[in-house]
């Protein structure tokens, strides 16, 4: 079923109401039929609604409600609703003047607004309209007095999280996704004595750290791969320091960028990733496969202590791994921690990044489609 009307007027529409708002078609004449009854079947209950109105002269005209369509037959209160028309792209506006009378529930009528304008009558492909009710608008300007529809249509309103321009613009096609890859493979750290640089995933338990790895080293390998642990549990599975190499390939040379995979960070004290530990894992102090300890952080004189390390074996950027579901119900000592960490990695001067994990859980409008991303106002609040 598509709608009539375009995208650009359902745009227009749309910033008339002053809310991040989409239109969902309910109902439509030329399919349903032109009677009171098909619309009450498809539309009583609904709302806030947009009833829209077309005939032969090319007028588009209609009205908006936030009342529930029923057939009690009664008036309906409605301090917000309107009557528009559309002269072009410009979208005419009229307020309802005597809001007690906004809106009129007919039983053998579709949509009817006050005494002023209706839009389907009976069984017949017609407009009802005598302006000046408790709405003023001139017959001529709303409809130029051709009441024979050609079409009726109602939409929902429904809130979305959809901006009407993304926040970031990204190219997603395969040609755009093979530049990437590519320039990744040549990157050269700048520093000659450093071959390879190191990214550190710093997050909560359950955030996907390990599963972000394994999704990038298998867009690299070219299969699935599973090489870090992942999957869900109440605490952290990577109980290791681990530093991962990626391969371009399966017999390709390692990329100029390792991964490094630490324990996931919880609220409790004693548990989970001591923030002691990052400072020795920020200056390069942990080796590889290095058993983390949450009560007791590495000390100098321990064994697995590097204590002259080089710049390669330091951190030269941190992702912060977050699980988008969950940030709004971030237990306050977690915030705490977090905040904690990312003063500790400012004083190193070393750059910074989010990640979030999960935006097609925490956003419908990403489930649909993950390319809408960066269209998300929801995600764009986080």
């Amino acid at each position: 079923m598509n709608p009539r009307l375009t995208s650009s007027q359902q745009k227009t529409i749309c910033r008339q109401l002053g809310r991040v708002v989409k239109l969902k078609l309910l109902y439509k004449a030329s399919i349903h039929g032109f009677t009171g009854a098909a619309f009450h079947q498809r539309c009583d209950t609904h709302s806030p609604t947009v009833s829209v109105g077309y005939n032969n002269s090319g007028y588009v005209f209609g009205g908006y409600t936030a009342q529930p369509f029923s057939q009690s037959g009664q008036y309906m209160q409605d301090d917000q609703a309107f009557l528009f028309t559309f002269k072009g792209e410009q979208l005419l506006k009229y307020s309802v003047n005597n809001s007690p009378y906004a809106v009129k529930m007919v039983v053998n009528s579709g949509p009817y607004f006050g005494e002023d304008l209706a839009l389907v009558i009976g069984s017949k492909a017609a407009a009802y309209s005598y302006p000046g009710n408790y709405y003023n608008f001139t017959a001529a300007d709303m409809h130029g007095n051709d009441l024979n529809l050609t079409e009726c249509e109602v939409y929902q309103v429904e809130e979305t999280t959809e901006l009407e321009k993304p926040w970031r613009t990204v190219i997603w096609e395969n040609k755009r996704k093979l530049e990437l890859i590519e320039s990744i493979k040549t990157y050269r750290p700048t520093v000659s004595s450093v071959s390879q640089a190191r990214v550190l995933f710093i997050g909560p338990v359950g955030a996907g750290k390990s599963s972000f790895f394994n999704s990038v080293n298998s867009v690299f390998r070219g299969h699935v791969t599973s090489q870090a642990m992942s999957g869900s549990s109440t605490t952290s599975l990577t109980t290791q320091f681990r530093t991962y190499s990626v391969k371009a390939g399966r017999q390709g040379k390692p990329l100029p960028i390792i991964l490094c995979d630490t324990m996931g960070l919880e609220e409790r004290k004693g548990a989970g990733l001591d923030i002691d530990d990052i400072s020795s894992i920020l200056k390069g102090h942990l080796v590889d496969r290095y058993q983390f300890n949450p009560s007791a952080p590495l000390h100098s004189e321990d064994s697995s202590y590097q204590k002259s390390p080089a710049l390669k074996d330091k951190i030269h950027c941190v992702a912060y791994v977050i699980d988008a579901c969950k940030i709004s119900i971030m237990p306050t000592g977690l915030e705490e921690k977090l905040d904690a960490i990312r003063r500790k990695v400012n004083l190193l001067a070393i750059p910074q990044l989010v990640l979030l994990t999960k935006v097609d859980e925490a956003c419908p409008l990403v489930k649909e489609d993950v390319r809408n991303v960066y269209k998300s106002g929801y995600i764009k609040d986080l």
